[in-house]
């Protein structure tokens, strides 16, 4: 069997993969009940997101909610990145003074690593800006056709009875039951 994880190649008889420790058993067991239609792992995994959405939109947190929080979220790693890289720069400007020249050079350089997180950061920006908000619209449009249908002609029916009020009767069950027992009794 080939593990799924790393790709090594891997006994039929084997439980776990020895290369990175995936469960060899439970891929084998999800693939014989792909087999036997039973619901794969691929279809639970759909229905934990379809509930994690569910969750979230209960909660109140719609996709406008998410794209402003991934704006931020770009924000602030781009910030943390520059703040990384100034602070790689003087760092490294100090040490550079006391090792050798080719070590040096080489060490001035480090600062560049903490452009990684800025680049991040823009990139959740640009994210947040251009594709979660088309992601967005789409929900709009979504709740504005649910809406719609909400919003419709009521359909036809029976009105609703108006049970505010007490109406007396003006009879008992009871009443006039025995009246024809006073006519059987005068035949006797």
């Amino acid at each position: 069997m080939i593990c799924p994880r790393c790709a090594s190649n891997q006994g039929d008889d084997i439980k776990f993969c020895t290369s990175c420790g995936a469960n060899l058993q439970a891929v084998r067991e999800a693939l014989n009940s792909h087999d036997s239609g039973q619901k794969t792992w691929n279809d639970s995994l759909l229905a934990a997101q379809r509930s994690q959405l569910q969750l979230e939109r209960e909660m109140g947190i719609t996709p406008e909610v998410k794209r402003y929080n991934e704006i931020k979220a770009g924000v602030i790693t781009s910030s943390v990145g520059l703040g990384l890289a100034i602070f790689l720069h003087v760092f490294m400007q100090g040490i550079a003074v006391r090792v050798p020249p080719d070590t040096a050079e080489i060490i001035t350089r480090i600062w560049v690593a903490g452009i990684i997180p800025v680049l991040v950061g823009l990139a959740l920006i640009i994210n947040g800006l251009v594709v979660s908000k088309k992601i967005v619209e789409a929900f709009e449009r979504e709740q504005n056709k649910s809406k719609s249908l909400d919003e419709g002609p009521a359909p036809r029916g029976l009105r609703a009875a108006d049970t505010s009020g007490f109406v007396p009767s003006n009879f008992s069950v009871t009443d006039q039951t025995t009246r024809h027992l006073e006519n059987s009794e005068r035949k006797i």
